[in-house]
């Protein structure tokens, strides 16, 4: 199912849940994003028709209580609402690896991308003189990390298919450089957010960190402009580039006496060192995300080992040395 049929099915659903009255099929039209829009010909009607009941089949089939019936005998035609008594679920309970999955979708869906439009549709019921019930609607309001301003635009790229442009700053550059990509989709992987998609000017899969993207990306080109490629697998490509399914690295660091708290939550105490710091050591499968939590520590924390992270936490220094001078 494409990113936007999915959004259109959830607006459905919110906006037939939100009422006790049967919504006509010229109101949902009307007020859920996605449909057809009527323009007074044939051929948009005829979309609608189709669109509309391909998902009221897909709802159905998702075990959906989607009824068909009318409010009032003056009523001339059927209308559709969801009961909600059918609807909902027992109570349910969730192991802990279950509960991070539900939170992590619940970050998208308090997104502006979804919740904003499902706020529209029924805000639009309510003015079209549909009786919309507060207390029966879903508590969904737009919100977006503030730590990643650049995902919902490359989250609405990658849904509507529109090549993207952005400036993005590696670990290892001093400067931004400009990247044309098509996406595929946005991930979470350890806390992050990724893009991943193919660079046309690299012709090749990438994966962007959104905290690294500068600026505000910008979408290009008309929609639906390419495909991913069948059964790509986004976070398989985050984990092999970031390493996060590859080998397990043990790094040694000295560590000033009451500093890098954090580190010393997961680290392993190797006693003193020459200068009477503590040594500690820690395992990671993306040494370049611990280089950049190192290089934050600034003097507090010396690497030992290995000498590949050692010079990734040196350059990262020498980095944001240079940006302080030049301010």
């Amino acid at each position: 199912m494409s990113a936007k049929r999915a959004e259109r099915l959830v607006n459905l659903v919110i906006a037939l849940l939100g009422t006790r009255q049967y919504v006509t099929a010229a109101r949902i039209r009307a007020t859920v994003p996605g449909y057809e829009p009527d323009d007074g010909t044939a051929r948009a009607d005829e979309a609608f028709k189709r669109m509309f009941e391909r998902d009221k089949a897909e709802l159905r089939e998702m075990g959906v209580p989607l009824e068909t019936g009318r409010t009032s005998v003056f009523d001339t035609e059927d209308g559709y609402r969801i009961a909600r008594a059918d609807y909902e679920l027992p109570e349910i309970t969730l192991t802990g690896e279950e509960a991070a999955a539900v939170g992590l979708a619940l970050r998208l869906w308090e997104s502006a991308q979804l919740a904003g439009a499902a706020q529209s549709a029924l805000v639009k019921l309510r003015a079209a003189g549909v009786d919309v019930d507060p207390g029966r609607t879903l508590p969904v309001q737009p919100r977006l990390d503030s730590n990643e301003p650049a995902f919902e635009p490359c989250y609405a790229a990658a849904r509507d298919r529109r090549v993207l442009h952005f400036d993005y700053r590696r670990p290892d550059e001093d400067t931004p450089a400009r990247r044309r990509v098509q996406p595929w989709g946005v991930v979470a992987w350890h806390g992050r957010w990724y893009l991943v998609g193919l660079d046309l000017d690299r012709q090749a899969p990438r994966v962007f960190r959104l905290s690294r993207v500068t600026g505000t990306p910008k979408a290009t080109g008309p929609e639906n402009a390419f495909e991913p490629p069948p059964g790509v697998d986004l976070a398989g490509i985050v984990a092999g580039q970031f390493g996060g399914g590859g080998e397990e690295q043990l790094v040694v660091v000295r560590a000033r006496p009451g500093s890098a708290v954090g580190l010393r939550r997961w680290g392993t105490p190797l006693g003193a060192g020459p200068d009477g710091e503590d040594r500690l050591q820690l395992r990671t499968t993306e040494p370049g995300r611990l280089a950049d939590q190192l290089a934050a520590l600034g003097p507090d924390v010396v690497v030992e080992s290995p000498q590949a992270v050692r010079d990734a936490v040196v350059q990262r220094l020498r980095r944001l040395a240079g940006m302080g001078a030049g301010a």
